[in-house]
């Protein structure tokens, strides 16, 4: 297909971010930075992350922003680009020459993602463009992302809405005797995608991969991965740890743990809802589990009441931690270190609430809560919910925390 015909094809089926939106994020940018970095003169932007934020596209090239105009570089796909982005000033480049070519002398310091630049990319850029030293913004950029906008509140209120219905009102449907742990999984991610998800989850941190969640049968939500979250799965093979087993069937009298992200352009939230597949007043556990899973919630609603504009993000795990119950020590999140994280256009994004965060709150940040409870030999419990900083606490934009149902 012609790059017209592809333009064409794509011009009504794609929602681009709007340009004021953009103009305001490059403005908070350049304030932060004249705020902590006074005298700057250029940053460049590369990871597909940052750049889609200021741009509204993601491309292999480089957004370079200086106090006086920001150009986004373009080497693959120049044509995409112009027809996402509402950027004004998009421009091809064929290597970091272009770049050279343009700007001439560099300042002695820029100014770069340190997080997400390769060794290899780093060089390129430094034999074309000879600066002396660069300086991190990765913890500027970070913090810029934490304040949601009225747009991105609706993107995410959207995703949240998704995920309530697909894993409150449809998964106790297609949760059924014999139905393997990889099927759920991809059920639940295909009805997700019809009704309007992005479809993947997109991660923050190298441990994790884009992928499409979690569902555990029993013990199998206790099997460790590489990935720092307190759920487990075998995966689909030893090569993927995620999704879950291709071969592992749902009998009687087993937890169900579902952990399937949403997302809607780019934003995402985070939901897990935990069923029991049976009775369970038939289970020799009964008590145990339904204990472990209600405290759970009690600590997610405790914690989302304390998501309010001026409290420290330490002090909410402090104090959620106060009313935590010992007997759950030891298969309490990986250990209790964290209670959840901030969340948008990465499923893993920084702060986490747990100690020694010292960022305070404002409205409109946003978090997901997930107290989880590893039972030995039995599986896992819990629950988790995206919340909304507001003057009067979390607001869930995925659902309240979800009692443990049983379905037969």
């Amino acid at each position: 297909m012609a790059i017209l015909e592809y333009a064409s094809l794509m011009a009504d089926e794609i929602r681009r971010v709007p340009l004021a939106e953009l103009q305001t994020r490059l403005a908070n940018f350049r304030a932060a930075m004249d705020e902590q970095h006074p005298g700057w003169q250029m940053a460049v932007v590369n990871d597909k992350v940052n750049m889609y934020y200021f741009t509204g596209t993601m491309q292999e090239g480089a957004l370079v922003i200086r106090p006086q105009d920001e150009i986004l570089w373009v080497r693959r796909s120049f044509d995409r680009a112009r027809n996402e982005s509402l950027l004004p000033d998009i421009r091809e480049m064929k290597s970091f020459r272009t770049l050279a070519e343009f700007y001439g002398t560099v300042p002695d310091e820029i100014y770069l993602e340190c997080k997400k630049a390769t060794v290899e990319w780093l060089n390129m850029l430094r034999k074309y463009l000879p600066f002396k030293a660069y300086a991190d913004i990765d913890g500027l950029l970070c913090n810029l992302r934490l304040t949601k906008s009225v747009y991105e509140l609706e993107l995410m209120k959207r995703s949240g809405a998704i995920h309530q219905t697909v894993l409150e009102q449809l998964a106790p449907k297609m949760i059924n005797e014999g139905v393997t742990e990889a099927e759920l999984a991809v059920e639940l991610y295909s009805a997700m995608l019809r009704r309007g998800s992005h479809g993947i989850a997109r991660m923050n941190l190298p441990l994790g991969e884009d992928v499409i969640g979690v569902a555990s049968f029993g013990k199998s939500g206790l099997v460790r991965t590489a990935f720092d979250g307190p759920g487990g799965t075998g995966g689909t093979c030893i090569a993927v740890q995620s999704i879950g087993s291709p071969f592992r069937k749902l009998k009687q009298g087993r937890l169900v743990y579902l952990d399937i992200p949403c997302g809607v352009e780019g934003y995402h939230t985070d939901k897990t809802i935990v069923y029991y597949f049976g009775d369970i007043n038939k289970d020799p556990n009964r008590d145990l589990i339904l204990a472990a899973h209600e405290h759970c919630l009690m600590l997610e609603r405790f914690a989302a009441s304390m998501l309010k504009p001026g409290v420290v993000v330490e002090d909410i795990y402090n104090e959620t931690m106060k009313h935590f119950d010992a007997r759950f020590a030891d298969g309490f999140m990986n250990g209790g270190k964290f209670l959840g994280h901030s969340i948008g256009l990465t499923m893993d994004e920084s702060p986490a609430i747990a100690g020694r965060f010292k960022q305070v709150l404002t409205e409109n940040m946003t978090f997901a809560l997930e107290p989880k409870i590893a039972l030995p030999g039995i599986g896992m419990v819990g629950s988790e919910n995206t919340y909304l900083v507001t003057p009067n606490g979390g607001k869930a934009l995925t659902g309240s925390p979800h009692k443990l149902n049983c379905i037969f």
